[in-house]
């Protein structure tokens, strides 16, 4: 069995490279030409701004910045060296400011996330630059499309480098799929990265002009990191307020308590043990805590009743997931798992509701979500029964898998 590599080890040899690049820029680095100090000092200061005004995207996992586009205008502008130096000094320092510090956390697990983040930046930077050195252009001066290629590979190497850094860290201390992490990082960002280095070439393009220029051109940079951080306040304050709603839902009935979220954490852990992609699961978590949303539209009459149900109660009980669909239907950041949430209660031999699906008609991500409702329902108490023990809510699955719930 191939031995899995160590964090430590991970950050150590990205620490040497990033320990070479800066070498390299130093002893090459000139600040002899106009402006050149000024913008040193500039990009630098912009980058820390950049860096301590990083979004945070709860639904992912992960943290875009924009300055990245000033990273890659100090590489165009300034050229490899000095831009390796701005990198070092804006990271090194935007990563003292924000890492919070433990004096009863040992000096290596303060540092390696310091370290690993400077180091892959460094190195990141460093790739891009040897693009645009190996094809004659650093500095960077816009002229023809063919500058605008080579650009637009040395920022292709940049994400990639980065990309590939940041999933692997992930993958190695977290032991998730490194390709699914890739992927999902730049299918999710893809656009954002991009913008924001064509605003780097706008800013490379404006300096041929005045260094004034450039500073007008920060406007645009300005506009997309506030826009983004505003839609991901917005796609944040949804999910949180639609989550509220199913644990007060779920808090109407003193028996199922945190039952969503139960649901949704065990639906995440048969996803991974099943070997689905990282967006699979995250689907799995997004659709398990809101999948019983539609029963704030029935009455506690018919929610909190202890006996059985009669014909015309079950039948208004079966509108629930429906009623869920359309609640959360055009909020973006449900919008791959509308489907999960209306025929979760479908059945694997067709008697589910409220389509009567059957087989793999129903969606992968609502059979998932279907094992863990039912598993979680024989585990809690009813006022008519008794919680099953882990063996038998277990026994009782598997005997349903095949006809009620998924074979697989």
């Amino acid at each position: 069995m191939k031995r899995p590599v160590s964090p430590h080890v991970y950050v150590i040899v990205l620490a040497l490279a990033a320990v070479v690049s800066l070498g390299w820029a130093i002893s090459g680095a000139s600040f002899v030409g106009t402006d050149r100090v000024a913008l040193f000092v500039l990009f630098s200061v912009l980058a820390v701004l950049a860096e301590v005004y990083a979004t945070w995207v709860p639904a992912y996992n992960w943290e875009i910045s924009s300055s990245i586009a000033v990273y890659l205008a100090s590489l165009f502008i300034l050229g490899p060296e000095l831009a390796i130096i701005s990198v070092f000094l804006a990271c090194s320092l935007s990563e003292l400011l924000l890492r919070p510090s433990s004096e009863s956390d040992p000096l290596s697990e303060r540092m390696a996330p310091i370290v690993f983040n400077v180091s892959q930046l460094v190195v990141t930077i460093t790739a891009a630059g040897l693009i645009l050195k190996a094809f004659g252009r650093a500095p960077l001066q816009i002229r023809s499309l063919a500058d605008v290629a080579v650009a637009a590979l040395s920022f292709a190497v940049y994400l990639a480098l980065n990309l590939t850094f940041v999933t692997g860290i992930i993958s190695v201390t977290e032991r998730k799929p490194f390709l699914g992490l890739w992927i999902r990082g730049a299918r999710q960002f893809m656009v954002q990265y991009t913008v924001l280095c064509a605003t780097a070439l706008l800013l490379t393009a404006l300096y041929t002009l005045s260094v004034w220029h450039v500073l007008l051109g920060l406007f645009p940079l300005i506009l997309v990191h506030v826009s983004f951080r505003e839609v991901v306040r917005l796609q944040a304050d949804s999910r949180s307020t639609f989550e509220r709603i199913s644990d007060l839902i779920d808090a109407r009935d003193s028996y199922t308590g945190s039952h969503s979220r139960e649901v949704a954490d065990l639906a995440v852990r048969i996803g991974r043990q099943m070997g689905l992609s990282a967006r699979q699961v995250d689907q799995l978590g997004i659709a398990g805590r809101v999948h019983d949303i539609g029963k704030i539209a029935i009455p506690d009459a018919i929610l909190l009743k202890p006996g059985r149900l009669s014909t015309r109660e079950w039948s208004k009980m079966k509108e629930h997931p429906v009623i869920g669909s359309q609640l959360i239907q055009g909020v973006d950041i449900y919008a791959s798992v509308v489907d999960a949430v209306r025929h979760e209660h479908e059945r694997w031999n067709g008697s589910g509701y409220p389509d009567g699906l059957k087989g793999e008609e129903i969606p992968l991500i609502a059979r998932v979500i279907a094992v863990a409702d039912v598993y979680h329902a024989l585990r809690t108490h009813r006022p008519y029964r008794a919680a099953l023990s882990e063996e038998e809510a277990i026994h009782t699955v598997r005997e349903m898998s095949g006809e009620e719930l998924d074979p697989v």
